[in-house]
């Protein structure tokens, strides 16, 4: 087994900015030539995170204003209290969703589902400017 780490940059807009990275992804994967393994997406910071979903219009609503709900960009947080950024609630969106997923691949192949895309999701309260880190284990 081999292992190679790639990193790939994204310009957000802020919250809540959803991104497919999955073209970029696929195309470290095919550059790589591996054949069959793991392969780990990972986001910098502490403020947002990845998630695989169907990217349509429709479910990028709900997933915005599910995560306003059960965390609201309104409310003040005790994390604000300590830096004075009122970003409290990215924390704790970006805590929840996770920084990271291992997705398996085969003959070259990501193996996610017909309608599945892997998305970074930036809940930070500004633009920013992430590092995604993509590691293949395989052969």
């Amino acid at each position: 087994m081999k292992i190679i780490s790639k990193a790939i940059q994204k310009d957000t807009k802020g919250n809540p900015d959803l991104i497919n990275i999955s073209v970029e992804i696929e195309e470290i994967l095919e550059s790589s030539g591996f054949k069959k393994g793991n392969l780990t997406v990972f986001v910098v910071g502490s403020t947002a995170g990845v998630t695989t979903f169907e990217y349509e219009p429709g479910l990028i609503q709900d997933i915005r204003e599910f995560y306003e709900k059960i965390i609201p960009s309104d409310k003040t947080y005790k994390h604000d209290e300590t830096w004075g950024d009122a970003n409290g609630f990215s924390h704790v969106r970006a805590s929840i969703q996770g920084p990271s997923l291992v997705i398996p691949f085969e003959d070259g192949k990501l193996l996610l589902g017909t309608w599945q895309q892997v998305v970074l999701a930036e809940f930070d309260n500004r633009p920013r400017k992430r590092k995604i880190i993509i590691q293949l284990i395989g052969e």
